[in-house]
């Protein structure tokens, strides 16, 4: 949770997150997809051989050459367990040789469904739940939010127990609603954990994204507070309590927060934009 940034105010701030914060190499300096919108609703999006195409056009002549022979590994016989090692040899490639994050986590969860490893399900759902915050496209975000709610699904049927995986198929509903869903059916989901733990801040991270979804930015405030307090080395709760002090519409607490912020991250681009916020408040 504490990997990545991403945020808009309703003020239209972009705070350039993610890449000037911490390097990311994935999107396009200066650009950053909002923090907390509606969730895409029905199924009007590409769907996992799309993705992979995608993919596969960015490769060079000697990638696709061995990708072609890695997915051309499953053979009659022993079906699953060849299964497992290709799609095992299919997310490396992706990971270590094109370097392409989505078609390795979509691998990894295949793998996962097969060997029945709750460990990697776990994983790779978590790995999808982190990114899609990130996601632009609303497109691909329905998608990847499906994944992260198909795989914490088999997690769950594992271990109906795991509050990690219940939190985080609560949160998908926060990005794609698909099949009837909506915000708050995952915020239900939540607050179930959060009633049996209120120290799982996890929990309270998620409750508190889910109130700038929903428009409940004095709840948003009141999650991420309980987050900062516990843990005050936190760069994305930070970010969101100063974004929802403001979404709120409280200047001196959000500008409070920002300042906070601002001591919290190195590059030069991204505390001028900080300052140039906070002087917007005042």
């Amino acid at each position: 949770m504490n990997r990545h940034i991403w945020m808009v105010t309703g003020g239209g701030l972009i705070l350039l997150c993610a890449l000037f914060f911490f390097g990311r190499t994935t999107k396009t300096p200066g650009t950053t997809p909002p923090v907390a919108s509606a969730p895409s609703q029905g199924h009007d999006h590409p769907d996992t051989e799309t993705i992979l195409a995608e993919a596969r056009k960015r490769l060079t002549p000697a990638q696709s050459a061995s990708l072609a022979k890695l997915e051309g590994t499953v053979h009659r016989g022993d079906v699953v367990t060849q299964q497992i090692n290709a799609y095992e040899s299919l997310a490396a490639f992706w990971r270590d040789s094109a370097r392409a994050l989505l078609p390795f986590l979509w691998y990894t969860g295949e793998k996962a469904k097969l060997e029945k490893s709750e460990k990697n399900l776990n994983f790779a759902a978590h790995a999808f739940l982190e990114e899609v915050r990130g996601q632009p496209d609303p497109g691909r975000k329905a998608w990847m939010a499906e994944q992260a709610r198909e795989l914490f699904n088999e997690s769950l049927r594992l271990d109906p127990s795991n509050d990690s995986a219940i939190v985080g198929l609560g949160s998908t509903y926060f990005f794609h609603a698909g099949a009837g869903g909506a915000p708050m059916e995952g915020i239900m989901k939540i607050r179930e954990v959060v009633a049996r733990d209120s120290s799982n801040m996890f929990a309270q991270f998620m409750l508190g994204y889910g109130g700038l979804v929903s428009g409940q930015f004095d709840k948003a405030t009141e999650r991420f507070e309980k987050v900062v307090s516990a843990e005050p080395w936190n760069k994305e709760a930070i970010f969101l309590l100063a974004e929802s002090f403001e979404r709120a519409g409280n200047k001196i607490k959000a500008a409070y927060w920002y300042g906070i912020a601002k001591t919290k991250v190195e590059n030069p681009d991204a505390i001028k934009a900080i300052e140039e916020k906070i002087k917007s408040l005042q």
